[in-house]
C-alpha cells in the first residue's frame, strides 16, 4: 500500500443547477459530504471559502464523460469551472474522471431506502464524495495524486 499525502481534500461535483461538495479527513481515507451549492456567480467564491475553512491542500474536481471516456456536454462545464477554481484558489485543483458518479450516488441513496425526491437536496454532495473517494483511492494504490493538474490561468482544454 502506498503513502497518501497528508492533508484534507475537497471533491467537486459540478452540476448545471448545484455544486456538490465533499472532503476528505486530513490522512486522506474517507470522503464524506460538505453541503450543495446553488449553481451561481458565487458558487467559485463560496467553494474558496471552504477551502480556505478547511485548509484544503487540493480541490478535485469531477470530470464528466461518457463511457468511452469522450467529452459530454457537461465536460467543458466542468473544465471551466476548475479554471475558475484554480484562479481563485490557493490550493490545487485536479480534474479526475467521475464517470457514473451521479449514478453510483442515485443507487446509494436509493439502497439507503430515500426516493429521488428525497435525494434532490443531497445527491450532488454523494457525488462529490463518490469523486474524492475514487481519487484518494487512486492516490492511495498509485501513490500518485490522481488526475490532472489545473494550472491558475490556463485556458480549459
Amino acid at each position: 500500500m502506498s503513502l497518501i499525502r497528508r492533508g484534507i481534500r475537497l471533491g467537486i461535483d459540478v452540476g448545471k443547477a448545484r455544486v456538490g461538495v465533499a472532503r476528505s479527513d486530513p490522512d486522506g481515507l474517507l470522503a464524506v459530504p460538505v453541503e450543495t451549492v446553488p449553481r451561481s456567480d458565487a458558487s467559485v467564491a463560496r467553494i474558496r471559502e471552504l477551502a480556505a475553512e478547511y485548509e484544503a491542500i487540493e480541490i478535485v474536481v469531477g470530470l464528466p464523460t461518457n463511457l468511452s471516456g469522450a467529452d459530454t456536454p457537461s465536460t467543458q462545464d466542468a473544465r471551466d469551472f476548475a479554471a475558475a477554481l484554480a484562479d481563485a484558489c490557493a490550493a490545487p485543483v485536479r480534474l479526475v474522471d467521475e464517470r457514473l458518479s451521479t449514478v453510483t450516488a442515485h443507487g446509494a441513496l436509493r439502497a439507503a431506502g430515500r426516493s429521488t425526491r428525497q435525494s434532490r437536496s443531497i445527491v450532488d454532495q454523494v457525488a462529490a464524495v463518490v469523486v474524492l473517494q475514487q481519487a484518494l483511492d487512486v492516490e492511495k494504490r498509485s501513490g500518485n495524486p490522481a488526475g490532472t493538474a489545473v494550472l491558475p490561468g490556463q485556458e480549459p482544454a
